[in-house]
């Protein structure tokens, strides 16, 4: 099921296997794939190829003014590979052995590059990035750029500008 406000563009290539809600000016492009339930905010754009994986158990949620770009892998949820017991999306439950399974969550203006990797309980802080090809794990601090495998923060940008400018956009702080 999905909700979603108004001005959103879902590809005809998108799948969507859980609940979805989508703010007001939101695109979602070509072959998107997220199976875990999700949140959407405002003015987010979900570039092609992204996928948001977890299964019903997973979260989501971007805050608003988000960009995911082509190609980036967010898991909210996955098997810990320690010996515990069986691993995979179709072993029972008495089966399985531990799991990892942590919301994501992007606060407003944090963007994720072209082909990153976030973790399950990864936070993007406000007006963080994540750079290219970088992994994620963990928190990071507001307003940092993050780079690396594993990604570590780079430097620190002033917001200022870009809170002002969402503010004419009905952004409220």
């Amino acid at each position: 099921m999905i909700e979603k406000g108004e001005d959103v563009y879902i590809h005809p290539d998108v799948e969507i296997k859980r609940k979805a809600t989508l703010g007001n000016h939101v695109a979602v492009d070509k072959g998107v794939y997220i199976t875990v339930p999700c949140k959407v905010g405002n003015y987010t754009h979900i570039s092609p190829y992204v996928t948001i994986i977890g299964g019903e158990r997973g979260y989501f949620e971007c805050k608003g003014f988000n960009n995911i770009m082509a190609g980036a892998r967010i898991v909210c949820s996955s098997d810990r590979f320690d010996g515990s017991g069986l691993f995979g999306a179709l072993i029972p439950d008495e089966l399985k052995g531990n799991q990892i399974i942590e919301p994501v969550i992007m606060e407003e203006f944090s963007n994720v590059g072209t082909n990153a990797i976030v973790l399950p309980g990864a936070r993007l802080r406000k007006g963080v990035l994540l750079a290219a090809g970088s992994l994620l794990m963990g928190d990071t601090e507001e307003w940092g750029i993050y780079q690396g495998n594993p990604a570590v923060l780079k430097k620190k940008i002033d917001g200022t500008k870009i809170i002002e400018n969402a503010k004419k956009l009905g952004y409220e702080q």
